[in-house]
């Protein structure tokens, strides 16, 4: 699979070194993240920005949401947003308070946003939607009735501008910071699933599905 291009705006000028323009890296971030967040310069001409669910398929990424909302609305008009997602992989604790960081993965895009309007391919991003959540629960739910649909709306931008930055490692103290009798190193972070915990109105005979197990 070919890089991404690198644009003026996806050049990454501090922390170049941990820039990445590879797509499987990239798309493997994008398909991590659970939330990412959207920023926009809304109808009034100002600066907004609003946290919502993503989804891949292909080279492109979906977002859901109101048909009367403002990302809608300037998927409407033709204008542009910004999206990021981070995943924060662990602390780093240096010898200094200046070498104290994050590790992280996360990818900036820029794109032109268009409403997905055709209902059966709204439909299908949806079902990749539940997919990404909880792969194999699309087949157990009912779906998304003809009045569901008319108010969700669905937006899709194309994956061609963006790109990654990635930290991992130790702290990258001073030379002679390396010597100091103070603990560095260090501490991973990570999303963890629990068990599943059954609505309290659920039907008694519903067992708990498969894919949900271990």
């Amino acid at each position: 699979m070919p890089d991404i291009e690198k644009t003026k705006r996806t050049t990454v000028l501090r922390g170049a070194r941990r820039a990445v323009f590879d797509r499987d890296t990239v798309y493997a971030i994008l398909d991590k993240a659970l939330v990412c967040q959207v920023a926009f310069i809304d109808a009034n001409g100002r600066p907004a920005m609003v946290p919502t669910n993503h989804w891949r398929v292909g080279d492109k990424l979906f977002i859901h949401g109101s048909p009367k909302g403002r990302l809608c609305g300037v998927a409407e008009a033709g204008g542009e947003v910004c999206l990021n997602v981070a995943i924060a992989d662990g602390l780093v604790l240096g010898r200094s308070a200046y070498h104290h960081s994050l590790n992280y993965r996360s990818v900036v895009a820029y794109a032109s946003p268009m409403v997905v309007a055709d209902p059966k391919e709204k439909m299908r991003a949806l079902e990749a939607f539940i997919e990404k959540l909880q792969p194999g629960r699309w087949a157990d739910v009912r779906p998304p009735t003809e009045t569901e649909l008319k108010i969700t709306s669905v937006v899709v931008l194309d994956l061609n501008e963006c790109s990654a930055k990635v930290r991992g490692g130790p702290p990258m103290d001073e030379e002679a910071d390396y010597a100091l009798p103070v603990w560095a190193g260090e501490v991973p972070l990570s999303l963890v699933r629990g068990e599943p915990v059954p609505d309290p109105r659920l039907d008694p005979n519903c067992k708990v599905p498969d894919y949900l197990k271990g």
